[in-house]
C-alpha cells in the first residue's frame, strides 16, 4: 500500500510539463486543497508519505555509498594487496606501467643529480670521490624504481576494485528499482522545493565549476588525477583535446535543457538565471 502512494505520489511530482507554469500550477493546487474539506485528512497522509520516502531514500543512498566503498578496501585488503604485490613484485620484472611513469622517473633522478651536484659545487658537502657520487646515485634509483613498482602495483589494483564497485552498485540499483523510484521522486520534490533563487544559484554554481573560464584548469588536475588513478599514460595532447571538447558539449547540452525544458517548468528561474548572469 506504501508503494502504491509513493508511486502516485511520485507521479504528481514528476508530472510532464505543460503550458501553464508549475509556479502556477501549484499555486492553484494549494488554493483547490483549501478549499478541500478533508484537506487536514489528506494532509496528513502526505505528511506520513512524505516521512517515510525521505528515510528511505536516505538509507537507499547510504546503501549506494557505503557498501561499494566498503567492498573496494575489503577486496583491496584482503585479495587484492596479496595477490598483485606477489605477482607484480616477484613474477614480474616490469617497474613502469606505462611511458608517462618512466618520463616522471627519469625526471625525478634527473632533478636529485643535479641537486647533488650543486649542492658540491657551492660547498655544502665536501667533494668525493666519482665513485661514491654513483653510489648515491644508485641508491636513489633504487628508491625511484620502488616506488614507481608499487604505483604500478596499485593502479592494477585499483583497476579491479573499483570494477567490483561498479559491479556492486549496478546491482543494487537493478534488485532495487522500487527504491530507486521513490529516490527519484524525493529528488524532484527537493529540487522542485527550492525557491527560484535558490534554483538560479545552484544553475550557475554547476555551470561556473564544469563549464566556466577557469573550469579546463581543474579539468586538466582531475583527469591526470583519473589517468594516474588507473595506470594510464598521462598523454597531453588526449588531455587538451578533453578539456577542449567536453565542456563545450557539456555547455551546448545545458543551454538545449534550459530553452527545452526550463522555460516551460520555471520561466522565472530562467530570468533571475540572466539577470544573475548579467
Amino acid at each position: 500500500m506504501k508503494y502504491w502512494n509513493l508511486k502516485k505520489n511520485s507521479q504528481l511530482t514528476v508530472e510532464k510539463t505543460g503550458i501553464i507554469p508549475r509556479s502556477m500550477s501549484k499555486m492553484f493546487y494549494k488554493f483547490k486543497q483549501e478549499l478541500n474539506p478533508n484537506s487536514e485528512i489528506e494532509s496528513l497522509d502526505e505528511f506520513k508519505i512524505s516521512r517515510y520516502q525521505t528515510l528511505v531514500s536516505l538509507k537507499y543512498v547510504l546503501i549506494l555509498l557505503i557498501v561499494p566503498i566498503l567492498m573496494n578496501q575489503i577486496s583491496k585488503t584482503f585479495f587484492l594487496n596479496p595477490l598483485i604485490n606477489y605477482v607484480w613484485n616477484e613474477k614480474s620484472i616490469d617497474i613502469f606501467i606505462n611511458n608517462s611513469q618512466e618520463e616522471r622517473a627519469f625526471a625525478d633522478l634527473q632533478r636529485f643529480e643535479e641537486k647533488l651536484h650543486f649542492e658540491i659545487l657551492i660547498g655544502k658537502f665536501n667533494r668525493q670521490p666519482n665513485d661514491i657520487i654513483q653510489k648515491k646515485i644508485a641508491k636513489k634509483a633504487l628508491e625511484i624504481a620502488i616506488v614507481y613498482s608499487n604505483e604500478s602495483a596499485n593502479a592494477i589494483k585499483n583497476i579491479l576494485a573499483d570494477s567490483i564497485s561498479a559491479i556492486i552498485f549496478i546491482i543494487i540499483l537493478i534488485s532495487n528499482k522500487n527504491k530507486l523510484s521513490i529516490l527519484k521522486s524525493f529528488i524532484n520534490e527537493f529540487i522542485y522545493g527550492l525557491s527560484d533563487t535558490a534554483k538560479a544559484f545552484l544553475i550557475i554554481l554547476f555551470t561556473d565549476i564544469f563549464v566556466g573560464f577557469h573550469s579546463p584548469h581543474g579539468w586538466e588536475i582531475v583527469i591526470e588525477a583519473i589517468l594516474r588513478h588507473f595506470g594510464l599514460p598521462e598523454s597531453r595532447d588526449f588531455i587538451f583535446i578533453f578539456i577542449s571538447t567536453f565542456p563545450v558539449i557539456l555547455d551546448t547540452i545545458f543551454k538545449y535543457w534550459i530553452f527545452r525544458y526550463l522555460n516551460k517548468i520555471s520561466p522565472s528561474v530562467v530570468s533571475i538565471y540572466h539577470n544573475m548572469n548579467e
